[in-house]
């Protein structure tokens, strides 16, 4: 393909090799050829070697096999090099909750040799302008349940030139003539997937970063065919007839991997709900017979009560990760379902869980170990290593690793390359990890990551806001919480009806889980003598 057709953003905004973490491929199955498109080895491999028939997404009343979702996603991808102008290496944003028809368009775009970037459903117009205005996206495909804030991300960026809608079971016409489903019916179902390199890049996953502006997190065709390869066999091990099913976003790296590429290696199935409380796991683990469950600490939590009926399941496998798991959850889970948890510590720059442990190697309290294909040790600020039993900065190295998109911050995620997560743990003498906190300002509630700085900035937004300071405390129920320390303007009352408000303002401003769950008034904040906000000192503060 003559280079005039290709859009080589992402690889002229790499990092440079010197900032890039050190790879490690010394697993074989980790050994890939220099050509390599990972929709073709998740999803045609199992049509082409004759399990197209075998059932592939399920969805309230849906059942979509391996054919059916390549059809479908043949014929998104169609639509978008020949009725939407794509060529590879464009980016193409995704906005849907978790439904078959996002599914279907995250492989359409990988067919194509875009790149996906697949955004929380929950997000604001103000969010997805900043993830479209840092990736250059150029076209999206958007859920028709979610256009109001797309629309008006849309108008606020110009360089977004291609916006189609669709519906999330693939039925109906989108937006008629103009919509997804309209189009998708003027072509087949055969598409020739771009012979893209293992090393172009497919996904730019974004992550908030403590700072509050987004970062892009750079990931190829390589990469998404590596965490395949390591975590699944070694520690989850399932087989093709397991059901998958559980909580987090497609979107989310975790839901990604749990929810759609690692069924999809074994040739198994997945289960999308586009609402999946603990309420509606429960009730759907019980009608799909699903095996695999993933979701975060907290929803365990609230599912133990209902034990005795999950054990009348086919339910064998349970994941845990996107929060440290407590040790009483752990207890509380295994003594109500007589599963043993699995747990897990990922990120969004190295893309999926880098230690675990497996049910029979569990430990109470600890994460796990390094996976195979993976490194990890605990060192200093020095970034030297630190004698077990001693709390330091976790650094992990792999298969994958962090490349920010033209961010400065990469040389402060990436040392002497190897990855500094943020997290603060300690190893003990048999290579186990326990979490101990975030070094930053990361707080991490029921499984999602919030920026303290991004909260400050949507507060600051209100006129009776004169400053603030954002942190996470401890909760019971969801690890950590936002918690909003607030300096009001003069002239507003420091009262239960303005806490509200603030906290209905930041629900519309940004993502509504972002909104502080506790917030109180104060008079000053804690401030270096050159002004700068001390967070660290917020927890002194009643």
């Amino acid at each position: 393909m003559p280079s005039a057709h290709i859009d080589t953003f992402a690889r002229d905004n790499l990092p440079p090799p010197e900032l890039q973490p050190q790879f490690l491929f010394e697993l074989p199955e980790l050994h890939w050829p220099a050509q390599l498109n990972c929709a073709t080895e998740l999803l045609d491999r199992h049509v082409a070697e004759g399990r197209g028939e075998r059932l592939c997404i399920q969805a309230p009343g849906l059942r979509w096999t391996y054919a059916e979702l390549q059809d479908k996603a043949n014929r998104i991808a169609s639509v978008l090099v020949h009725e939407m102008g794509v060529v590879p290496g464009n980016r193409v944003l995704l906005r849907a909750p978790n439904n078959p028809m996002l599914a279907a368009c995250w492989f359409a775009v990988i067919k194509a040799g875009a790149i996906a970037v697949a955004t929380m459903p929950l997000l604001r117009a103000k969010e997805l302008k900043a993830i479209i205005d840092k990736g250059q996206v150029t076209h999206a495909l958007c859920d028709l349940n979610l256009a109001e804030e797309m629309q008006e991300a849309a108008r606020q960026c110009p360089g977004l030139a291609q916006l189609r809608f669709f519906h999330g079971n693939g039925v109906g016409n989108g937006d008629g003539a103009d919509g997804l489903e309209a189009l998708m019916q003027r072509h087949d179902g055969r598409f020739d997937n771009v012979a893209t390199a293992a090393d172009d890049c497919c996904i730019f996953a974004f992550t908030s970063g403590t700072t509050g502006v987004p970062k892009a997190t750079m990931h190829f065709h390589r990469d998404v065919m590596a965490i395949c390869a390591c975590w699944p066999p070694h520690v989850l091990r399932p087989v093709a007839d397991d059901v998958f099913i559980g909580s987090p976003p497609l979107a989310f790296t975790f839901g990604l991997g749990g929810l759609l590429l690692f069924p999809m290696a074994v040739g198994a199935s997945t289960v999308l709900l586009e609402k999946a409380g603990p309420p509606q796991l429960l009730e759907s683990v019980r009608e799909f017979g699903a095996t695999v469950l993933f979701t975060a600490p907290t929803s365990y939590r609230t599912l133990a009560p209902s034990g005795a009926e999950l054990r009348r399941t086919p339910l064998r496998k349970c994941v845990s990760a996107g929060e440290a798991l407590p040790a009483s959850t752990r207890a509380l889970w295994r003594e109500a379902t007589g599963i043993e948890l699995i747990d897990g510590i990922g990120s969004t720059e190295m893309l999926h869980i880098f230690i675990s442990a497996d049910e029979a190697h569990a430990r109470p309290g600890a994460t796990g170990k390094a996976i195979p294909g993976y490194e990890a040790r605990v060192v200093d600020d020095a970034g030297r290593p630190v004698a077990p039993g001693t709390v330091g900065h976790l650094a992990v190295r792999g298969p994958t690793g962090c490349r920010y998109l033209a961010d400065e911050r990469q040389k402060v995620y990436v040392r002497e390359g190897w990855n500094l997560t943020g997290d603060a743990y300690l190893m003990d003498g048999d290579g186990y990890f326990f979490y101990q906190s975030r070094t930053d300002d990361m707080i991490i509630s029921a499984g999602y990551n919030i920026a303290s700085p991004e909260v400050e900035e949507a507060l600051m937004l209100h006129p009776a806001v004169a400053e603030c300071g954002v942190i996470g405390v401890a909760d019971a129920e969801r690890g950590q919480v936002v918690k909003a320390f607030v300096v009001l303007r003069s002239g507003h009352s420091a009262d239960a009806a303005m806490a509200k408000t603030l906290q209905d303002f930041v629900k519309q401003t940004v993502a509504p889980y972002k909104y502080p769950r506790q917030l109180v008034f104060v008079d000053k904040l804690p401030r270096t003598q050159t002004g700068k906000l001390q967070r660290f000192r917020l927890h002194e503060v009643e």
